[in-house]
């Protein structure tokens, strides 16, 4: 072999890297499952899709298995082989909690989806869209350049705008699929152009070299810099439901299947902030006295629009519940930027809390949700009022979302929510936004009334329908007998476990608020 050819074949061999397959599992072995699911689902006969629930559960199952390996140390993979520091995918503490919370998320939407797949939903089609999603979403929290972060938050929203439509021949399903797509391609290409214009500034995509080179721009570019990085926030804004670009969240919950609804409120929310957190921190700290104040007021109006407007909502309104909860989420997505702003002024530690945050957020919201498709059963235009005496017909499930419900109000039993808000609370007067923390106590105090308000409703008597004309009352004179006891239809079982699942593990994090707080206090990445 001649020296040239030595010498082209060195070159080759050191563009060639190991993968480490063991850090690419959970989201490859949810896109896998994905593919599975997709295939079988052509051959199965109609009365054996059920089957393809099962596969599903398996398979994020396995995936969540999979993070085991990951849970102490950092692993990187696809490196720059001429900067082995600068990667395209990293699994440190921040990518395994939020890998951890968004497969745990979507394993519970399986399990909260596992009846209407077999009444209402498309099993094929569902299963595939959720394993997709879901696929994208354990992703992007390790995804350390912008390329694969961008494809990473497609991956994980472009199944979720079918799955939001996927109730054929339902108007409002129609159009909140709609209106959340048309948001959603509205933000993306204000993210693109924002980081196009990073790009063009740094001429680096990874995170770790932007955030040096945004350090030293040449003066020339210092203007496409800073509109690159404020585009990039505005993008982002829309997929957390930040105001003012939360205006998609409420007709988007309602029209779409609960188990949806359910998994756009955690994973959906989990997937924006992640991405947030590592623009913001990662990859431009030099540029923190621009993101800083400007998250710190999306904060302010995030959370004061979606309290007052959760305040309003109507009990007997069709649909007032999950609406309720809509509102609920832009709310506590105030709360969750509280310390991203936070870390602008007092170091990137701070973002910790809102990981603890979004923890308790994601397990106690699953199970708000969780009851409200059970009591959809049963009653599906699912008001505020048709809670009303839960506690007599359903006493398991009405303390279950009692117990969410003050976890989410931050008031005892529910511990883990009340620490969770000092946690946030603490971060903000730590950084000197005294006047945010004000704005936070005065909305938490502003959620308490809705908050509790619902929960008064479930321990009320049940209202007694009034017999029709003409019909004497079932209740009136002896000889008409006993009182007829309404008629409750069974629970699924899968619904059944996810209620009892997300309410061992509230009590479990309210008895050791610890396991979840202890990332507040801990160097993420």
């Amino acid at each position: 072999m001649t020296p040239d050819v030595t010498i082209a074949a060195a070159g080759t061999a050191s563009l060639v890297q190991s993968v480490d397959w063991v850090a690419i599992a959970p989201p490859l072995i949810a896109a896998a499952v994905a593919l599975v699911v997709l295939l079988a689902d052509l051959f199965l006969p109609p009365a054996r899709k059920p089957l393809l629930g099962w596969i599903t559960l398996a398979g994020l199952v396995a995936a969540l298995a999979a993070l085991v390996p990951l849970r102490t140390g950092s692993r990187s993979t696809f490196c720059l082989t001429a900067n082995p520091d600068a990667c395209s995918y990293t699994v440190d503490q921040f990518a395994f909690v939020i890998q951890a919370l968004v497969l745990g998320g979507a394993l519970l939407t399986a399990l909260l989806a596992m009846k209407d797949t077999e009444e209402k939903l498309p099993a094929g089609e569902f299963w595939f869209l959720l394993l997709s999603s879901a696929a994208g979403a354990a992703l992007l929290p390790a995804a350390r350049d912008l390329a694969t972060l961008v494809v990473a938050l497609e991956v994980a929203s472009l199944p979720a705008f079918a799955l939001v439509g996927l109730k054929r021949g339902d108007r409002l399903s129609s159009e909140a699929a709609l209106k959340f797509f048309l948001s959603s391609v509205t933000a993306t290409a204000v993210m693109l152009l924002g980081v196009s214009f990073v790009y063009a500034a740094t001429g680096t995509l990874h995170l770790t070299e932007i955030a040096t080179k945004l350090a030293d721009v040449p003066g020339q570019l210092g203007t496409v810099a800073e509109t690159g990085v404020v585009l990039t926030l505005v993008g982002f804004a829309f997929k957390t439901a930040a105001a003012p670009f939360h205006f998609w969240v409420p007709d988007t919950y309602v029209g779409a299947p609960l188990p949806v609804a359910a998994y756009l409120s955690v994973v959906g929310k989990a997937v924006g902030f992640s991405g947030l957190i590592l623009v913001t921190v990662v990859a431009f700290p030099a540029y923190a006295d621009v993101w800083g104040p400007a998250l710190a007021v999306l904060a302010a109006l995030t959370m004061t629009i979606g309290n007052a407007a959760a305040v309003r909502q109507a009990a007997t309104r069709a649909h007032s519940a999950v609406r309720l909860l809509a509102w609920s989420s832009v709310g506590q997505a105030g709360y969750l930027l509280v310390p991203i702003a936070a870390a602008a002024y007092s170091g990137d530690n701070k973002v910790g809390a809102t990981v603890a945050y979004a923890l308790m957020y994601a397990v106690v919201n699953l199970g708000a949700f969780a009851v409200a498709a059970l009591v959809a059963r049963g009653k599906p235009l699912n008001r505020l009022t048709d809670y009303r005496g839960l506690y007599a017909e359903r006493p398991l499930a009405a303390l279950a979302l009692a117990f969410f419900l003050l976890c989410l109000a931050g008031l005892p039993p529910g511990i883990i929510g009340l620490f969770a808000k000092v946690t946030v609370f603490s971060a903000a007067v730590d950084a000197g936004l005294g006047w945010l923390a004000v704005v936070m106590a005065v909305n938490v105090v502003v959620a308490l009334y809705y908050y509790l308000r619902w929960t008064a409703i479930l321990f009320r008597a049940p209202e007694t329908a009034d017999a029709p004309a003409g019909e004497p009352s079932a209740a009136v004179g002896a000889s008409s007998g006993p009182v007829a006891q309404p008629v409750r239809s069974r629970v699924p079982a899968p619904l059944a476990v996810a209620v009892a699942l997300t309410a061992t593990v509230g009590v479990v994090l309210s008895g050791l608020p610890q396991l979840a707080l202890h990332f507040a206090s801990v160097t993420l990445f």
